[in-house]
């Protein structure tokens, strides 16, 4: 007989929410395992995040959260976050255990295993992150837990990346041997990872650049996602990298480790990850 059991509610919330390709990724997840779930995109009020979030919950089975939420999906869980969601200070994946809403951040996670994928393994390396906002502090914990030799965050505001710092130092006093901080110029060394987490690439604008030193076989990685390489890639390219990629993995690494905690099985991002780079036109 046919399964007829109700297809399982998923989503993800933001604003706006019309640009968000995790629906179709996490389908095509779903279809490796030939599990029958819904997922939709939903847009939340600016005022209305956690009425929206408490409605969805009434017959839906898990959320992932996107900007400008993720902060607030973080206050909302209270004392139900893993150790990355506390180390990120926001929630990207929502979901409910016996009657509770639980709250992870899988952002750093799908950071780690594209870098991985792509044949740049954290451990042992020297890494230069530039930007401090929500997006790098999310990645820290999980570049620290891969085991880099160092981690340097840089930001045109100095403060921020040094409250990065103090916040992650104060939940993990061992980070502080092995994170540091500064301004654009504070740069010491040469780098084998050097990663955007600027917002600039969306607009194709590059980021303030140090004048970094790339390493041999180095990696520079915007976090961000086009059709073209971005100019942040192209300009470090020029500085020296040796190598440069652009955030899709990412994308998809997140969703899948997110697709992990809902349905307790590993999806295969590569299938998924070349469509989507075919939908956007890369080649």
């Amino acid at each position: 007989m046919p399964d007829t059991t109700p297809a399982k509610r998923y989503g993800v919330i933001g604003h706006p929410i019309e640009h968000s390709r995790s629906p179709q990724i996490h389908t095509q997840f779903a279809s490796q395992f030939n599990l029958a779930l819904s997922y939709e995109r939903i847009l939340a009020p600016l005022d209305g995040f956690s009425a929206t979030v408490e409605a969805f919950f009434k017959d839906g089975s898990g959320l992932n959260v996107t900007l400008p939420f993720k902060e607030q999906a973080y206050d909302l869980v209270g004392p139900r976050l893993s150790r990355r969601a506390r180390m990120a200070g926001a929630v990207n994946t929502l979901w409910l255990e016996e009657g509770q809403l639980h709250g992870c951040n899988t952002d750093g996670v799908g950071l780690c295993s594209d870098l991985l994928r792509v044949g740049h393994n954290p451990e042992g390396k020297r890494i230069l992150l530039i930007g401090a906002g929500g997006a790098s502090r999310g990645v820290v914990f999980p570049l620290l837990e891969a085991g880099c030799e160092m981690l340097h965050i840089i930001n045109r505001t100095s403060a921020k990346a040094y409250d990065i710092r103090e916040q992650v130092v104060a939940l993990d006093p061992d980070a502080s041997r092995r994170l540091s901080a500064g301004g654009l110029d504070d740069h010491c060394g040469d780098w084998d990872i050097v990663i955007n987490a600027t917002s600039a690439s969306l607009n194709q604008n590059l980021p303030e650049l140090p004048d970094a030193r790339y390493r041999s076989n180095s990696l520079a990685y915007d976090m961000f996602y086009a059709s073209e390489p971005t100019a942040f890639m192209r300009a470090a390219e020029q500085a020296g990298a040796t190598h440069s990629k652009d955030g899709l993995g990412m994308l998809v690494g997140q969703a899948a480790a997110s697709f992990q905690i809902w349905h307790g099985v590993e999806a295969d991002v590569e299938p998924v990850l070349a469509k989507l780079r075919q939908d956007i036109g890369q080649v």
